[in-house]
């Protein structure tokens, strides 16, 4: 298993935060964990982010890859929302910046704020999406390209810069419901496993991903990635007791958002953290987060974003459980 350290929580702050000196935690949080042997980091997207300030993850990453050499750099991207030729000259550039190291987690999105804003209609989202990828798949390739689709249309252009990686960078896709990771299946792409769904449910969506990909002559699975909410401490009862008030915090905002509704099942992020963390979270000793960890080894992951820290979590707590992962869980999962 290949680990990525997330930055999602950690390039969040609140509302009122010093996001200046938060970003110099994350510079000085990706050192460590480029020292401690992480594989790639990883940055999340979202658009009016409030009640947190937000970095835009494709801006962050360009400043942050100066500071791993050689790590792979895994931002998600919301596809309906972009202009197709504006992502694909932005990956492009990004790839160009980190020699070749680019992996794109494309995303749907389920926020109607950021729909509204962008002018994206819920009906529309998965066809924008799709066109969205096939026409930067096109532009990477860096010939001539002449594409009429439903919402975007180029004729006889050229991207302006080619990415390292050839025909395109590595591309990774989100999906919470079955439908989705049907069609990810279908078309024999690399799917990212939900990061807030408990543990069954993706087991069972995991067969249902393999059996798909089978039945339309697509070859085994070798790559499938996933992200978690991780946190490790010497005890059960200490990871619990620092990695609670962050947690609960991070998850409320998900429930004003409407995470849970965009999940399979009749999730509810409201309900009490006990039982909420139940087969979603990954939080205690190091024995514990290494057999957590190993499940999903067992059904095939192959790497595992652990997101170790949240709006509002000290710099000093978070690297405390990177380096404790580092020398106790990890090495274990390799």
């Amino acid at each position: 298993m290949k680990f990525g350290l997330s930055l999602s929580g950690l390039l969040q702050h609140s509302g009122d935060g010093d996001m200046v000196q938060r970003f110099a935690d994350v510079l000085h949080l990706v050192r460590v964990g480029r020292e401690l042997g992480f594989d790639y980091v990883y940055a999340g997207q979202h658009y009016l982010s409030h009640p947190f300030q937000m970095l835009q993850p494709l801006i962050a990453l360009a400043r942050i890859s100066a500071e791993t050499e050689g790590m792979d750099m895994l931002s998600t991207v919301l596809i309906p929302l972009q202009n197709p030729v504006q992502m694909a000259e932005d990956v492009a550039t990004l790839d160009v910046l980190t020699n070749g190291h680019v992996i794109i987690n494309a995303a749907l999105g389920y926020r109607d704020e950021e729909y509204e804003a962008f002018g994206v209609t819920h009906e529309d989202r998965i066809a924008r999406m799709f066109e969205n990828l096939r026409l930067a798949r096109e532009l990477w390739a860096g010939g001539e390209v002449t594409f009429e689709g439903r919402f975007t249309k180029v004729t006889g252009v050229h991207i302006g810069i080619r990415p390292i990686q050839q025909p395109h960078p590595r591309i990774w896709i989100a999906a919470n419901g079955d439908g989705m990771v049907r069609r990810i299946a279908r078309n024999g792409e690399t799917w990212y496993l939900n990061p807030h769904a408990p543990f069954d449910t993706l087991a069972r969506q995991v067969e249902l991903y393999k059996a798909v990909r089978a039945e339309h002559g697509h070859p085994p699975v070798d790559t499938l990635p996933m992200s978690r909410e991780t946190f490790v401490a010497p005890t059960r009862e200490q990871a619990i007791a620092t990695a609670r008030p962050f947690l609960e915090g991070k998850y409320q905002a998900y429930a004003a958002w409407g995470q849970d509704k965009a999940l399979p099942g009749e999730e509810d992020f409201t309900a009490p953290f006990e039982e909420l963390a139940a087969g979603r979270f990954i939080v205690g000793s190091p024995d514990d987060v290494t057999a957590d960890l190993q499940r999903f080894a067992d059904i095939g992951v192959t790497h595992a974003s652990l997101r170790f820290g949240w709006p509002g979590t000290p710099r000093e707590v978070v690297e405390g459980a990177i380096r404790l992962a580092a020398a106790e869980v990890l090495p274990a999962l390799r």
